[in-house]
């Protein structure tokens, strides 16, 4: 007769997490890993796309790199989100940082499901020379095979393998649905022999078809992706040249590069600005003082009466954004923080937030903790007072 197990020796199966779009780390940034908690992920959704389309000022891309190559439990909502994984490592990739990129995307599952996500491994696969892999990542793909992206990279692989009559085709249709006048000259070139004309290095794609046609790469501007590819080196935190504004803020530049300036010299800064007369100066001195005031952890009352009065313009961003923004300062909600600064920093452009957003912005990351950010969006905003 057979006794039945002991209940102590019966298997119990454990559900396990599905993993989400930012557990997987890039690098060690520092952040905790607490850093999405309270994060809505629609807020993800809408800024992490922008962060890969648009360019951004190198202090914004310093942020948006910190924040995406940390790992750390995703927003709610994030768990098995294949889309918004490929939209962390397609950002990652557009902003130089295409180590992590591949790191996260070595753990990523879905490649075959997801064209964003796919999209993201193929590009680091071009970018690193693996042009084998991301051609079977192209031919693995299930859906989304008629996007142009992969029109143009099945082209480009079907002439590498030979296949001259089917190369033509689909470079056609991947022309016919969105056409490219950089990507047409160096396909055609490389199917019929035409003049491939320069280099381009635009994105991995690129970069591929050039080397294929051995052009001369050195002569050809190189994005920043293309450009962290090719030197192999891990991003490092800008530097701005502050020469022009520095003599006439009393050097309070420098003491924001060696950490916060002297609350005295800030209290100089202010009374000077509110003090000039001069229509050049004026404007200035006073912006300057706004953005190193918005690192202060408060202002004496006669400091505060001055700066109130001073006519720097309010930003560009719209009124809903900034309530958020302020509204994840007073929880200490970081990721969501970071990530609304940088919809407007990417909203802005390469010459970063105006100083009315920048100093919101500013104030907000202190208020967070990420101190050594919002130092480099005062020194760029200093940069930028001509």
């Amino acid at each position: 007769m057979l006794a039945a197990a002991p209940a102590a020796a019966q298997v119990q199966v454990v559900q396990l997490a599905a993993p989400d779009a930012f557990s997987t780390p890039g690098r060690d940034t520092g952040l905790p890993a607490d850093l999405w908690s309270g994060t809505p992920v629609e807020t993800a959704r809408a800024v992490l796309p922008l962060l890969a389309a648009k360019p951004l000022s190198p202090a914004s891309a310093s942020l948006a790199r910190r924040v995406l190559a940390t790992g750390a439990k995703g927003p709610d909502g994030s768990a098995s989100d294949e889309g918004l994984s490929g939209a962390r490592a397609s950002a990652l990739i557009a902003l130089g940082d295409v180590a992590a990129a591949a790191r996260i995307l070595d753990r990523a599952p879905g490649l075959d499901r997801n064209a964003a996500l796919s999209q993201a491994a193929a590009e680091t696969a071009l970018l690193a020379g693996d042009n084998t892999r991301a051609c079977s990542i192209a031919e693995g793909l299930s859906i989304g095979r008629a996007d142009a992206y992969w029109l143009r990279l099945r082209a480009f692989c079907q002439a590498e393998a030979g296949q001259g009559p089917q190369a033509q085709l689909t470079f056609d249709l991947a022309q016919a649905q969105a056409r490219d006048a950089v990507y047409g000259r160096l396909m055609a070139a490389k199917l019929s022999g035409t003049p491939a004309g320069a280099a381009s290095l635009r994105n991995g794609l690129d970069l591929a078809l050039s080397k294929s046609l051995n052009l001369d790469l050195t002569a050809a501007k190189a994005a920043p992706a293309v450009a962290a590819a090719a030197s192999g080196a891990a991003p490092v935190s800008p530097t701005f040249d502050l020469s022009l504004i520095d003599g006439q803020i009393g050097g309070l530049g420098q003491s924001v590069v060696a950490g916060l300036p002297p609350e005295t010299g800030v209290s100089a800064l202010i009374a000077a600005a509110a003090d000039s007369t001069d229509p050049k100066t004026r404007p200035r001195l006073q912006a300057a003082a706004v953005l190193l005031a918005a690192l202060a952890n408060d202002l004496p009352g006669p400091d505060r009466a001055r700066i109130s009065a001073f006519t720097v313009p309010e930003g560009k961003a719209p009124a809903g954004r900034n309530l958020a923004l302020e509204a994840a300062a007073d929880s200490r909600r970081i990721g969501e923080a970071a990530l609304l600064a940088l919809w407007t920093a990417a909203d802005a452009g390469v010459a970063g937030p105006a100083i009315g957003d920048r100093a919101r912005i500013v104030r907000t990351l202190i208020r967070v903790g990420l101190a050594d950010d919002a130092r480099l969006f005062v020194l760029e905003g200093l940069a930028g007072l001509k």
